[in-house]
């Protein structure tokens, strides 16, 4: 009964597992009460460990992305702002954190990023369209909610700082607008992959010294170690195109 119910669900193989670990944890609680009840075995449905890989947008798809903003919650605009200042924000600076307003400086273009996954600060210049669009969310945020309730930088429909789930569920939606729900999933973090990846395509089109400028962009996402940087270089078509062509310059290898 406890495996019909587990493979009724037709979602993902982790899912399932997770399911049955539930179950599993019910039946050792209602063992305590009656000694005839089975336990289950813990290894029927293994967790798969293996991450799924980043699906990076292309220019066309980040704009209907953006684009597609404007569609949900017509009656409530700051919310369409709000996610699509987030999601230009990710995409331009590899960064979705929970910034305050204080730790925005418009002035100067530049963030301070707090307490990140190695419990340090660090500050993040941003580009001038960047801050150009923080200004205009600023300005269409401000209006809507002239009396915040906390200090947080950018707010839900309601005011008050935009959780995890609000950011989870507006990006469900924006994305289902943009038909991007085909194929591979889209998930935010995937945008932070985009930004590591365009910039290392940048520079191979600027014919810079990409190999001298990775502690840069390291620094610049907070990484301890290269091998955290490499986690997000993902090889797109494009990208491994131009390192190719990089690498046997003149019949041989650069």
């Amino acid at each position: 009964m406890a495996l019909d119910f587990v493979l009724s669900f037709g979602g993902a193989a982790n899912s399932r597992a997770t399911r049955h670990g539930v179950l599993g944890r019910f039946y050792e609680y209602l063992s305590v009460y009656d000694d005839q009840t089975e336990t289950l075995e813990r290894r029927v449905f293994p967790r798969s460990r293996a991450i799924p890989p980043p699906r990076i947008l292309s220019e066309s798809e980040l704009v209907s992305l953006i684009d597609a903003c404007a569609r949900i919650s017509p009656g409530i605009p700051l919310r369409g702002r709000t996610m699509a200042t987030l999601i230009g924000f990710l995409a331009s600076s590899g960064e979705v954190v929970r910034l305050d307003r204080s730790d925005v400086d418009l002035t100067n273009g530049v963030l301070l990023v707090r307490k990140t996954k190695f419990r340090k600060h660090r500050l993040v210049p941003v580009h001038t369209t960047t801050q150009a669009a923080l200004r205009h969310y600023v300005r269409v945020r401000d209006a809507a909610f002239p009396q915040p309730k906390d200090q947080a930088f950018f707010l839900s429909s309601r005011g008050n700082r935009l959780s995890a789930t609000g950011l989870k569920n507006g990006f469900a939606e924006v994305r289902k607008f943009a038909g991007l729900d085909d194929g591979k999933p889209l998930r935010p973090h995937d945008l932070r992959h985009r930004f590591a990846v365009t910039r290392l395509s940048l520079w191979h089109q600027q014919r810079a010294n990409v190999q001298a400028l990775l502690p840069l962009l390291a620094t610049y996402l907070g990484h301890a170690s290269y091998s955290d940087t490499a986690y997000y270089l993902t090889g797109s078509v494009d990208l491994l195109a131009m390192a190719a062509e990089r690498a046997f310059l003149d019949g041989g290898a650069a």
